[in-house]
């Protein structure tokens, strides 16, 4: 094992001791959690649209998108009426 040296903010480090207290385990035990977790978690973006775009493509039971918004606005007055 490596030792390393990191500069944390005095507040990050009041809420990982505070964390640590909680859980019962050393200051050091949760920062390697916490970058085994980062490693473990790879390349994968966190951007959510990029991750969940196209997730109901392939669903029967979900109409198209614009004939939903047609149908459920369709009680409205014309945009030209207004």
């Amino acid at each position: 094992m490596t030792r390393i040296l990191a500069d944390l903010p005095d507040e990050d480090i009041a809420k990982l001791d505070a964390r640590a207290a909680e859980q019962g385990k050393s200051r050091a035990s949760l920062v390697r959690e916490a970058v085994r977790l980062f490693l473990v978690q790879g390349d994968r973006s966190n951007d959510w649209i990029e991750r969940y775009a196209g997730l109901w493509a392939d669903r029967d039971d979900i109409p198209d998108g614009v004939e939903y918004q047609r149908a459920i606005r369709e009680d409205r007055r014309p945009y030209e009426d207004i």
